[in-house]
C-alpha cells in the first residue's frame, strides 16, 4: 500500500515540476556574462567545452542567462584568465589551473599533474573529501570561486555565482543534472 501512495506523491511532484518549470523560467532576469579561456579556437576539445557549456545554460534558462565565449588572446592574453576574472573584467575564466604555478605553486594540484592523482581519485578528493572547499578557500585571494566540472574547471568572479542563484538561476541548475 505505501508503495501506490509513493507513486502517486511522486508523479505529482513530476507533473507540478513539469507545469511550473515555464513559470519559473519566465521569471529569471536576464544575465549576459563572458567566458575567457586560455585555449584558441582551433584547439578544439577544451575551447568547445566552453561553448558547449554556454549552450546548455542558454538552452536550460530559455536564453535568459547567456554567456559568451572568447579564445584565449581576444580579451585578454591566454595565461591572464585568474587575473581577469579576479580583477572582473569578465564574469567567468576556463583555464588550466597549473599555468599558474609561477603566481603559486598550488595551482599546480588544482588540475591534473604528472604522478599525481589519477581522474576517480581527484574526484573523490574534489567531491567527497573537502577538495572543493579547500580549493575555494585558496582562489579566494584570487577573488574568484572554482567550479568543478572536468580536470580543468572553471573560475567565476567570487560572488557572482551566489548572486545568480538568488536570481533564480538554481533551476538552471536542476535542469542540466548539476
Amino acid at each position: 500500500m505505501k508503495r501506490r501512495q509513493f507513486l502517486k506523491t511522486a508523479g505529482a511532484g513530476v507533473a507540478g515540476a513539469a507545469i511550473a518549470a515555464p513559470a519559473i523560467a519566465q521569471s529569471m532576469p536576464e544575465l549576459k556574462w563572458r567566458l575567457t579561456t586560455s585555449w584558441p579556437k582551433s584547439l578544439d576539445v577544451p575551447f568547445s567545452a566552453s561553448e558547449t557549456l554556454s549552450k546548455y545554460v542558454a538552452e536550460a534558462t530559455d536564453n535568459k542567462f547567456q554567456i559568451q565565449t572568447f579564445a584565449g588572446g581576444e580579451i585578454v592574453p591566454p595565461f591572464s584568465v585568474v587575473d581577469a576574472v579576479g580583477n572582473q573584467t569578465v564574469e567567468m575564466g576556463h583555464t588550466a589551473a597549473y599555468y599558474f604555478f609561477g603566481k603559486d605553486p598550488a595551482f599546480a594540484l588544482l588540475c591534473s599533474v604528472p604522478f599525481g592523482l589519477n581522474s576517480r581519485q581527484q574526484n573523490a578528493w574534489f567531491f567527497d573529501h573537502g577538495g572543493n572547499e579547500m580549493v575555494n578557500e585558496f582562489v579566494k585571494k584570487c577573488n574568484a570561486r572554482r567550479q568543478y566540472r572536468d580536470a580543468n574547471g572553471g573560475l567565476v568572479r567570487q560572488g557572482d555565482q551566489d548572486r545568480r542563484r538568488s536570481q533564480g538561476h538554481q533551476n538552471a541548475d536542476r535542469r542540466l543534472g548539476r
